[in-house]
């Protein structure tokens, strides 16, 4: 869970973890574009308090997500010592499917944050680009993929997997078939 800053309050504190816990909440019922003015008003609190904690949108969405991107760093540094380089790109790349598909709109907020490096989520985007770039390298020296494959392009590719996921609710089969597509595209010919 995204800690609140060292030397705040008790009550701040308090108001700091209620303001994420609504968030979630409101991102997984409504989508990430959940009014901000819902979120203070489940939490209990003004909307002058939500945006002292949080000047935007954007740093709201990135301590949110902060603890599923600390997941995926984790997982990215596990995959590191598989076997198979390429199947655990492939692996990771599913799992950023999901976590870009966990509520409506994230997909198209980490999308946006990728050229934006003045997001408050590029400081979620960072390591996962790093990460991921690890795995993809290691999967390129063996061989088992082209090249001239970038972990931006990969993660753009995934971003927008999930978004058309998103956009097609009764296909639950279609993020995994594009993804499919997809890693056919990575092999070298």
């Amino acid at each position: 869970m995204a800690r609140p800053p060292t030397g705040m309050r008790a009550d701040a504190r308090r108001n700091h973890e209620r303001l994420l816990t609504e968030a979630r909440s409101a991102f997984a019922e409504h989508g990430t574009d959940a009014s901000l003015e819902d979120v203070a008003r489940r939490a209990g609190v003004g909307i002058g308090t939500l945006y002292r904690h949080f000047p935007n949108r954007d740093a709201l969405l990135s301590a949110v997500f902060e603890e599923a991107a600390g997941d995926l760093l984790t997982r990215s540094r596990e995959l590191l010592q598989a076997p198979e380089p390429c199947a655990a790109l492939v692996t990771w790349l599913r799992e950023m499917v999901t976590h870009a598909g966990e509520y409506r709109g994230l997909a198209h907020a980490l999308m946006s944050a990728t050229d934006n490096k003045a997001s408050a989520l590029a400081r979620c985007s960072g390591p996962i680009r790093e990460a991921g770039g690890a795995l993809l390298e290691r999967a390129q020296k063996t061989g088992s993929v082209r090249p001239d494959v970038a972990i931006t392009d990969l993660l753009q590719l995934t971003h927008a997997i999930a978004l058309a996921a998103e956009e097609t609710p009764g296909d639950p089969e279609l993020a995994d078939r594009l993804l499919h597509l997809t890693l056919r595209g990575l092999r070298p010919t």
